[in-house]
């Protein structure tokens, strides 16, 4: 078989494309946005290695991946955790569940209802609010619930204050309507969360949007520099997958 054949098929029976990361500014604060193409990309979330211990930082999960010939192409956390790691709300990784979907009120960011659920499925991925999640049992191969939601719907959380003092570093996720794009945003500098919830909808223009976190929110993009590096252990992690060189 010639080289140039030999090296198409690999192209298209494998998906080599690392989700694309660009700085952003709007209204005065800065971010890191970074885009996923389901139909392209393989995103996956992670939590534990095969020892059962937590992955914790993205250099011990990019050690992990390359045992396997993998490394990861970006990755940031998802989703809030206990002091032990474990998921507060819904974990599935792989079709299997870590921890069950969490509807009722409760204290902190992740009890602000609604909050949501992060779904990855086959070639596609969606922010559910986490009572419709239940409703509608998608079929999830990996998923991660978190909260408060930003956008629900094309609207903002009905709880945003537009004169908040609260502001933190914040990540989050947003869906396209069809599902097949995952647009991941961390802030550069602190926000507020009507701040960071006005950005995905007007400016990313997801219909629905997902917060991850604050305050230890981090970011892998080495195309841009960033290796997220930090001394606490994060809960789950997610990021897009690449052959390793």
């Amino acid at each position: 078989m010639k080289l140039w054949l030999t090296a198409l098929l690999l192209c298209l029976s494998s998906p080599l494309i690392a989700a694309e990361c660009r700085e952003q500014t709007y209204k005065d604060n800065h971010y890191v946005v970074c885009d996923v193409d389901l139909a392209s990309e393989d995103l996956r979330l992670f939590l534990k290695d095969d020892a059962d211990e937590v992955h914790g930082y993205f250099s011990s999960l990019n050690s992990a991946l390359k045992e396997n010939g993998e490394r990861l192409g970006f990755a940031m956390n998802a989703g809030m955790y206990h002091d032990d790691r474990a998921p507060v709300g819904l974990y599935l990784e792989n079709g299997k569940q870590e921890q069950r979907v969490i509807t009722s009120n409760g204290p902190g960011n992740f009890g602000l209802l609604p909050n949501g659920v992060f779904c990855i499925g086959e070639n596609r991925a969606d922010v559910i609010e986490a009572r419709k999640f239940v409703k509608r049992t998608p079929q999830c191969i990996y998923a991660s619930q978190s909260g408060p939601m930003l956008v629900i719907d094309g609207y903002l959380h009905p709880r945003f204050l537009i004169d908040s003092t609260s502001r933190y570093i914040r990540n989050g996720v947003g869906t396209s309507a069809d599902g097949r794009n995952a647009t991941f945003a961390i802030s550069r500098n602190t926000v507020t969360f009507h701040e960071f919830g006005t950005f995905y909808r007007d400016v990313l223009k997801t219909p629905n949007a997902l917060f991850f976190d604050g305050n230890i929110s981090r970011l892998y993009a080495p195309d841009i520099g960033s290796y997220g590096v930090g001394w606490n252990k994060l809960g789950p992690i997610v990021g897009t997958v690449i052959p390793a060189e």
